[in-house]
């Protein structure tokens, strides 16, 4: 199977034609090419031993009315019972062949369907994960769930069955147009007058049916997003009785959609009764004008009966264009939205070099870092802070003050736009985002549980760790005592999301998750906020200890979980407005004394 590095993902389409969505798609399978031309090989032998039965038929007339005259008797087969067993056995080899290149093509095809959309899948999912949080900012789940999985089986579809039809159509069209040519060329240019007729249509077809196909693909991205949110929002689709209007907003999304398909359908199904008429213009000028040319004596009988059947059988297969080139504009229209996805590009570029000199000691530096998110004003402006390796610094501030950004920022989930982080003396940006995520360990508000089991999902950290290890993770999260009440332990599956664990729960296995990382650095992002005040205070006692080995950098709220913190940073507006430890900043009687106040009851 090609590697990643023999397929070219680097043409991506605009919006534009088919034509270039297909181009498109031969330069990203560069390493299929061989595939392509032996399965396109088969096509063309089969399609050639299918127009010999016609010609067959047509000899075969020629020696049942000449008898020692005939074309067979020429060939030495002196009497007309040689000749017919002659054609008979021509005959058997003829359809053992194409039946063994029609076995040969759609095992090639078919194959070929199945390993090429599972490379643009997995290409498509690799620049997914590669893309920075601003990219999943502007697009939903559900669009992106529908480019992996329904535009790439309708790519699949087509290449199933649909390029084989094409090539085949072509191929006959050539082939049986040779034979007219050769036998009666007169009899011929009438037989092919709707061909460029049929062509026309097809394209015509094409120019319209390409913006309503697009609109398809994108009315189907709309859909899918709507059925992800609701899925995903289904506890509060319920907590506010909003089931019927869901219903309604869903029935509405799926009406356009059926109304694209319907546009669509229209310009397909007027196609195939045009290239009926014409395939009937062309059969009876063969029929008419080749019957009165055997009657005039001009022209062979047999030769005639073969018109007839190739005339059959040069038109009729391209009633089946119509139906071809439908699932050829769908599926370029899947193409251009999954190799836009490929192509696109990421703002946090992933070339850096150097390594972390070790043992890592998790020193940061934000050195006047500036950052504002794209269509906001939120971010941080100049931000400018030393956390020493081994210390545990805090980041308070009021809701949109940028606390999880900074944290965001040295994770390089979004480059920064102004000045630069380092890490032990080494600005992030020289690093791979793989070696300056390893040695970080994050434990957010937001917790994110696989559906499997306790055990896995703390284990994700190190999928090689020891069962004893991911239990000592646990005990350091104070998640040991919950998790051994479960049904089955640490095997017990935790449902999508975590939704079988209380919200705690969650934040203690996403705990245990990243101490057994055992990184360099820990960021904690409000990790304490869904726990109980004792189970808080018991986790406080345990990343006292844990902060002894590691840089901690905490996001919180409640003043109270971070006292003992080394350093205490406010941040207002995205600007550092105060540091210090906590005596000191209550002391200083400004934004940090308020907000203590505040929270203590002390605020008068």
């Amino acid at each position: 199977m090609p590697t990643a590095q023999t397929r070219n993902a680097s043409t991506v389409p605009e919006a534009g034609s088919s034509f270039q969505a297909l181009l498109s798609l031969l330069r990203y399978a560069t390493g299929y090419r061989v595939r392509i031309l032996l399965a396109a090989l088969c096509s063309f032998l089969n399609t050639f031993f299918d127009v010999m039965p016609e010609i067959l038929i047509g000899v075969a007339l020629d020696v049942v009315i000449n008898q020692e005259t005939s074309f067979v008797a020429s060939l030495g087969f002196e009497t007309p019972q040689s000749q017919i067993l002659a054609l008979a056995f021509v005959t058997l080899l003829i359809w053992v062949f194409e039946s063994g290149f029609e076995f040969l093509y759609l095992i090639l095809w078919r194959n070929l369907a199945q390993d090429l959309q599972a490379d643009l899948r997995q290409d498509a999912y690799e620049s997914l994960q590669s893309q920075d949080m601003g990219f999943f900012e502007s697009r939903s789940s559900g669009e992106l769930v529908s480019i992996l999985n329904d535009d790439v089986n309708q790519l699949e579809r087509f290449l199933d069955g649909g390029a084989n039809d094409l090539l085949q159509v072509f191929v006959a069209v050539v082939l049986v147009g040779a034979v007219f040519f050769y036998v009666a060329p007169d009899i011929a240019v009438l037989a092919i007058l709707p061909i460029p007729v049929i062509i026309w249509g097809a394209f015509f077809f094409m120019r319209r049916a390409t913006p309503l196909y697009a609109e398809v693909r994108e009315r189907v991205g709309k859909l899918a997003r709507r059925l992800s949110n609701n899925i995903s929002g289904i506890a509060t689709i319920k907590s506010f009785t909003a089931e019927a209007r869901e219903a309604a907003t869903l029935r509405a999304d799926s009406d356009r959609y059926v109304s694209a398909n319907r546009a669509a359908i229209r310009i397909s199904s007027a196609f195939v009764p045009l290239i009926r008429m014409a395939v009937l213009a062309g059969f009876l000028a063969t029929f008419v004008i080749g019957g009165l040319q055997v009657l005039d004596g001009t022209l062979n009988a047999g030769v005639y009966g073969m018109l007839v059947f190739l005339t059959q059988r040069l038109l009729w297969p391209l009633t089946r264009l119509a139906q071809t080139v439908d699932l050829y504009e769908r599926a370029m229209a899947s193409t251009r939205r999954i190799l836009r996805l490929i192509g696109t590009a990421t703002e946090v570029s992933d070339t850096g070099q150097l390594q972390l000199p070790l043992p890592v000691q998790g020193a940061v530096q934000f050195q006047q870092v500036s950052f504002s998110y794209q269509n906001s004003n939120c971010g941080v402006a100049g931000v400018s802070l030393d956390v020493p390796a081994g210390h545990t610094v805090a980041i308070v501030g009021a809701t949109g003050s940028g606390k999880s950004t900074l944290l965001k920022l040295l994770l390089r989930f979004y480059p920064v736009n102004q000045g630069q982080i380092t890490i032990d003396g080494v600005n992030i940006d020289e690093l791979s985002l793989a070696e300056l995520r390893q040695s970080i360990g994050l434990v957010s508000q937001d917790v994110f549980l696989f559906d499997g089991s306790v055990r896995d999902n703390i284990a994700y950290a190190n999928p090689g760790a020891s069962f004893g290890a991911v239990v000592a993770a646990a005990k350091a999260a104070e998640a040991d005592g919950f998790i051994e009440q479960l049904a089955q332990g640490y095997d017990t599956r935790v449902g999508e999301r975590g939704v079988k664990l209380s919200g705690g729960q969650r934040q203690r296995l996403s705990l245990a998750r990243a101490i057994l990382k055992r990184p360099a650095i820990l960021l904690l992002d409000e990790a304490t906020s869904a726990v109980d005040n004792e189970t808080e205070a018991a986790i406080q006692k345990s990343l006292a200890m844990i902060s002894q080995t590691c840089t901690v950098l905490v996001v919180a709220h409640r003043l109270s979980t971070i006292v003992q913190a080394d350093k205490i940073v406010v941040l207002r507006e995205g600007e550092v407005v105060e540091q210090g430890n906590h005596t000191e900043l209550v002391t200083a009687a400004g934004h940090y004394a308020r907000q203590w106040s505040v929270q203590t009851g002390r605020a008068g």
